[in-house]
């Protein structure tokens, strides 16, 4: 009844979810469930010849380990009381013995296999009444089908973290340097296949025999060219002149490209690894003599089409390895004639073989590149018309280099400046009048503001460049278009330095005014006074002034374009008047901008009166373009809409303050005494100070009293102790001395036995 009774427990709790941490697991033992063990139902041992396992019948036992002897006279004296039978041998007991233990162990057998089969069938017969013992109602579908409460946002969340990726490790970032020389590194392989490749390496590796293995099939076998020629004769001879011929060109275009291969440019030659092994590879087959040459030449071994294709390719292929140019003259000579493309990966490849971390010397070749890249950068502004497209890409090209080496930058730029304001003054002293820089200088200040922050309250470089362009607007006149062109590209550089920082520039402001005077017509009743570079009355005093109506409906506003400040001339007067109109579009749109930027200063409304008085009474109202009087309209607008947030400094319109007057003070005069001259508080106060110092030395007094008696102690305490551990001492020493006696006399008393 108790394993029935733990089958049913078992049946009724089985699990049911593997993540269901309440309900009984199932325990096992050596991989069999201790549940099965707890059956009883062991495995029917068919050759067990016992009863119970390990023991053995006495008659077997005196049959197999005891000869047989008792076995034998048991039964003869069994077989004496009988009948007068005859006695049976040995072998018919033994055989009988045998027959009757296999009987013994059939019916064992029958008895277990009974047994077995009443227990299953008791096993039966129970699970079919045990529904009835435990039946349990089941449950309801709708009670199984509870509705799931949904996930919060906070379930939800940590879920997707759950099974969000997590974060592999990684690689350490490697350093400037090791990125370096990584970088020279494989530009010098690429330079390498690249020569390889010019002088033929790779088409001779090509075309030797690989290794081929027993049990290649040769399935990628591709037939080469045919170098079989067509046999002819010609009047009964074979044609010999026309083959000979045919190697002969061969032969020479082949030396030639060989002549060409073996020129090095400039800055391979000077090339850090040299290449000796290829100098060296073509003396030797110089050296080697004509069978050489004939071997090389012969019709089985002639270059192919798709090799001399990658030969040229080589060849015209930019190196990858360059080597810093020590004059302009070299950095220009890599640069010339080349694309943008080109030029830019020339420049980055000679700082990547050239890296500061390389070599010791490095650092002062690429200081010197930015100095050979800015005097480039003016050659090229200086041609006609300038390369303004390359200008724009080597800019990142000299942030680089400034970024690496500022001060070297920072000097260069300020040795640019100061030779052209040099320049500038030389003029001003001879000539009494200076004119508008070139285009690189203008240049130059663009490029300085790019590189060097402008936000700065002193800078060494912006600084030097915000006083350069001053002069320029002060001290150059405007004679002609491209002086206009110029100085309004002044401006534009001008208002990008300003923009962070909003410093107010006087001489931008009179500039632009000045450019708006000699736009505008009727200049009689204007009430006020232009400044130098600009004259009321002259030659230039309407150089932007456009009468043309014809070509003022043709004008369309696009930008302006710096070819005009590098010497270009109209060719035609439409073209000129168009120019002029851009001219003004460009000088509005700037003033535009420092209304938005100075519009809030307390004084930019009186310092921008006439600016007002231009732009209300001759160009809104004049034939100008309509893009041109909406833009006029669009300014005075800001002009009134600009808040005054602060006002001028004033003088506070007050009375002076009288000074105070002071009563005089009297002093009581004594003759006698030694405080003489003191009042009754001043006596009182001295009184008071001698009391107290009076009593400041009689605490400190009693303060070293009691010091001097608290050292005493201390010092009494000390030499006690000292007294107590020198007595305790003399006494281990005396006793040690007694004892030192006691073996001495000991030792001779057993010396003289």
């Amino acid at each position: 009844m108790m394993k029935r009774f733990a089958l049913e427990q078992q049946r009724q709790h089985e699990k049911k979810s593997i993540y269901n941490l309440n309900e009984d697991e199932e325990l096992t033992h050596y991989g069999q469930s201790l549940a099965d063990i707890e059956k009883h139902n062991d495995i029917v041992d068919s050759d067990s010849d016992a009863d119970e396992p390990g023991t053995l019948s006495a008659e077997l036992t005196a049959a197999h380990f005891g000869g047989g002897g008792g076995l034998l006279h048991k039964k003869t004296s069994q077989q004496e009381g009988e009948e007068g039978e005859k006695p049976k041998s040995l072998k018919a007991l033994i055989e009988e013995l045998i027959a009757k233990s296999k009987q013994e162990k059939r019916e064992r057998q029958a008895q277990r296999e009974d047994a077995l089969e009443l227990t299953e069938k008791l096993d039966q017969d129970w699970k079919e009444i045990q529904t009835l013992l435990a039946h349990k109602t089941p449950k309801s579908e709708n009670r199984d089908k509870k509705e799931k409460p949904k996930p919060d946002a906070y379930d939800m969340m940590v879920r997707e973290l759950g099974f969000e990726m997590k974060a592999q490790p990684s690689n350490r970032m490697k350093t400037e340097e090791e990125l370096a020389k990584e970088e020279q590194e494989r530009l010098r392989s690429l330079e390498a296949e690249r020569l390889r490749r010019m002088l033929g390496k790779d088409d001779e590796n090509s075309r030797r025999p690989s290794h081929m293995s027993a049990d290649d099939l040769s399935d990628g076998f591709i037939l080469g060219e045919d170098d079989r020629r067509l046999l002819s004769y010609k009047d009964g001879k074979m044609n010999v002149e026309e083959e000979q011929s045919r190697e002969a060109s061969d032969g020479e275009s082949e030396e030639e490209e060989g002549e060409d291969s073996g020129e090095e440019d400039p800055e391979e030659s000077d090339d850090p690894d040299g290449h000796s092994d290829l100098e060296s590879d073509g003396e030797s087959e110089e050296g080697s003599g004509t069978p050489e040459k004939e071997r090389r030449h012969a019709p089985g071994k002639r270059l192919t089409s798709d090799g001399q294709k990658a030969r040229e390719a080589a060849r015209t292929e930019l190196p990858y390895t360059f080597v810093a140019p020590e004059s302009f003259e070299e950095l220009k000579s890599l640069l010339s004639g080349k694309s943008i493309e080109e030029q830019l990966l020339v420049v980055e490849r000679i700082q990547k073989c050239n890296h500061p971390s390389l070599a010791v010397g490095n650092k002062a070749k690429l200081e010197k590149l930015f100095g050979f890249l800015l005097e480039y950068v003016g050659d090229l502004a200086t041609n006609d018309p300038p390369d303004l497209r390359v200008i724009d890409k080597l800019v990142v090209q000299l942030y680089n280099l400034c970024q690496m080496f500022p001060e070297s930058a920072s000097d260069s730029i300020k040795f640019v400046l100061r030779d052209a304001m040099h320049e500038m003054e030389g003029m001003i002293e001879t000539k009494g009048r200076a004119a508008f820089p070139g285009l690189d200088v203008l240049i130059y200040l663009k490029i300085a503001g790019m590189l060097f922050p402008t936000s700065d309250f002193w800078h060494p470089v912006v600084t030097p460049a915000l006083v350069c362009m001053s002069q320029l607007l002060t001290k150059c006149p405007v004679r002609c278009l491209q002086d206009v062109v110029k100085g309004l590209f002044v401006c534009c550089v001008f208002l990008d330095y300003v923009s962070l920082s909003q410093r107010f520039i006087p001489e931008l402001i009179n500039f632009l005014l000045g450019i708006l005077y000699i736009a505008t017509p009727n200049k009689q009743n204007q009430g006020y006074t232009l400044v130098h570079p600009f004259r009321a009355f002259g030659k230039n005093s309407e150089l932007l002034l456009v009468s043309d109506e014809e070509d003022m409906a043709t004008w369309q506003r696009k930008s302006l374009s710096l070819h005009w400040a590098s010497g270009l001339k109209a060719q035609t007067k439409t073209e000129a008047n168009h120019t002029r109109l851009s001219c003004l579009a460009v000088c509005l749109a700037l003033v535009k901008r420092c209304v938005l930027m100075y519009g809030v200063l307390p004084s930019f409304h009186d310092i921008t009166r006439p600016l007002r008085a231009l732009l209300t009474e001759h160009l809104a109202d004049c034939s100008h373009p309509r893009e041109l009087q909406e833009l006029c309209q669009s300014i005075l607008t800001e002009m009134e809409n600009q808040k005054h947030h602060c006002q001028p400094l004033i003088c506070e319109k007050s009375k002076p303050v009288p000074l105070k007057l002071f009563t005089p003070r009297l002093v009581k005069v004594l003759e006698f005494g030694r405080k003489q001259g003191s009042s009754k508080e001043e006596q009182e106060r001295k009184r008071l100070i001698h009391k107290h110092k009076r009593e400041f030395k009689g605490a400190v007094r009693e303060i070293r009293k009691d010091n001097q008696f608290l050292a005493r102690m201390q010092l009494s305490e000390i030499m006690e102790r000292d007294a107590e551990r020198k007595r305790k001492v003399k006494q281990l020493f005396n006793s040690l001395a007694t004892q030192e006696g006691e073996w001495k006399a000991l030792k001779r008393k057993k010396f003289k036995k």
